[in-house]
């Protein structure tokens, strides 16, 4: 018998299948192959359909099942994963009123900024633990304000992975940790955040009913299954967005304990149980998957724009042939790039940064001594400098590491990186290979409350390797030193 995990990106769906009694992979695939496109009538905007996400979750359930001959009833429950902050809007009958607003669009960051200044500082960081920011709650405003006749007629606000549940069992509804994440839910009070409602005039009848992050949320039903091909009855056991669900996947659930991400963009997930809202303009907070009333979670997420995206740009501009060349030509550079030092930031504003957007700056390149080796060096090395100097941000915040966990992705295959980052905090780094859809269908069986075994599984199925921090750091402290003089240099330029 097998549980069913489905992570819901905005480039993609992937579908996971893991035996139930063990937890074990028995593959994944994505749907569609080629990346999903986004419309973008105006600057700054990014909209998804949610039917073509449902399209596409049907799709890959039924190339899942074709692929490993696997059959409806063997299918014993659902885990959803997917793309946070966006909003989607349906009408009484559950049809979408408009194409979702997704996470990277930014219409709404003055409306949420306005908030943040009418309903103060305090205010918002001791109830909301961030500001209202570009998230769900600031977008549905956006849609009152500019689409008056839509918002009408809505029914409820959900989020997408609210909407591929609702697709499934024709049930609305959602989650504390899905409504923190749209800054919908007040943590002084554990309720509903009726006060930011209330100042952006929104109904509070828009809100869904809440379930727990971990049981029986709902069930398929005739039409859901006639569409999906997962028997009626299934029950969707799981449901989180997709960075605290990444965290999950990894075995990532208590303070201390700290995922990492390096694709195109690098995330550091650090769980705490310290409700503290500092840094909460350079760091999000969200109730993580097992936030309850009595053990209070947070999943304090910190994002750089200016990741693996870096890194791409010099594959294709550099006349080398793969991330595996430039790898090597990094590798014949001593630490410090012999003084070469790339800031990383070319991927919009930085949040992390107070939202500065400084761009990409190669420095210190002597064109008589330099080569695309020490780009290369340079490059990884600044990348990884940046997640370090999140991290400092973070211990700022109150998070003290315990553990580090990564996927096996672009990044952290690459030993400079993953060997700079280690050193530099002074922690070691389990890799694993594993993958949200794999997370999302193993969590379903967490509805049993069996964590210990959940964990295990992880371990036993996934570990890659372990980075370990070098005893001499020197030179390591020495380049981190002068990139981040380089990169306060550029940012007293910008005050």
């Amino acid at each position: 018998m097998y549980y069913l995990g489905l992570d819901i990106g905005s480039s993609s769906i992937k579908a996971a299948l893991v035996e139930s009694a063990t937890g074990k992979s028995l593959g994944v695939v994505q749907e569609p192959e080629e990346e999903m496109g986004m419309f973008a009538q105006e600057n700054g905007w990014a909209e998804q359909k949610p039917e073509d996400w449902w399209k596409h979750c049907c799709n890959a359930i039924n190339k899942l099942k074709k692929k490993y001959n696997i059959s409806r009833t063997q299918i014993k429950g659902i885990g959803i994963s997917y793309q946070m902050h966006g909003l989607v809007i349906v009408d009484e009958a559950g049809k979408p009123l408009r194409k979702s607003i997704i996470w990277c669009d930014s219409r709404a960051v003055q409306i949420g900024q306005s908030a943040f200044e009418a309903l103060g500082e305090e205010q918002c960081t001791s109830h909301l633990l961030n500001s209202p920011a570009n998230f769900t709650a600031s977008k549905l405003k956006w849609v009152q304000e500019n689409e008056p006749e839509i918002y009408k007629k809505i029914h409820k606000f959900m989020l997408p992975g609210d909407y591929v549940a609702f697709r499934f069992s024709n049930v609305i509804n959602t989650t504390i940790s899905g409504l923190s994440e749209g800054i919908f839910w007040d943590f002084k009070n554990n309720s509903v955040a009726d006060f930011l409602l209330e100042h952006y005039g929104i109904d509070r009848a828009l809100v869904p009913n809440i379930v727990d992050t971990f049981g029986s949320q709902s069930l398929v039903d005739e039409k859901g299954e006639a569409e999906s091909g997962i028997a009626a009855g299934t029950p969707i056991f799981y449901r989180a967005g997709d960075q605290p669900n990444n965290a999950l996947s990894l075995n990532v659930f208590n303070p201390g304990e700290v995922a990492a991400t390096g694709g195109t963009s690098g995330v550091v997930y650090a769980v705490t149980d310290n409700l503290s809202g500092k840094e909460s303009t350079r760091v999000n907070n969200f109730a993580h998957v097992n936030y309850t009333q009595s053990n209070k979670r947070i999943g304090k997420l910190l994002n750089i724009n200016g990741a693996g995206i870096q890194y791409r740009w010099l594959l294709k501009n550099l006349a080398v042939d793969s991330y595996e060349e430039m790898n090597t030509l990094a590798s014949e550079i001593p630490v410090g790039a012999d003084g070469v030092c790339l800031i990383p930031f070319g991927n919009g504003a930085e949040r992390m940064l107070n939202n500065a957007q400084i761009g990409t700056r190669i420095v210190n390149l002597n064109l008589n001594n330099h080569h695309k080796g020490h780009l290369c060096r340079a490059a990884l090395e600044g990348i990884a400098f940046s997640f370090v100097y999140g991290m400092e941000i973070l211990k700022s915040d109150g998070i003290n590491p315990s553990v580090i966990r990564a996927g096996n992705d672009n990044l952290f295959r690459s030993e400079i990186f993953a060997n700079t980052v280690a050193t530099l905090i002074e922690q070691e780094i389990e890799i694993y290979n594993t993958t949200g859809a794999i997370g999302a269908a193993r969590a379903a069986k967490l509805h049993e409350g069996d964590f210990e075994s959940f964990g295990k599984a992880i371990i036993d199925n996934d570990h890659v390797m372990t980075f370990m921090p070098f005893k001499d750091k020197s030179a390591y402290v020495t380049a981190y030193n002068n990139w981040k003089s380089e990169l306060e240099l550029i940012l007293q330029q910008k005050q």
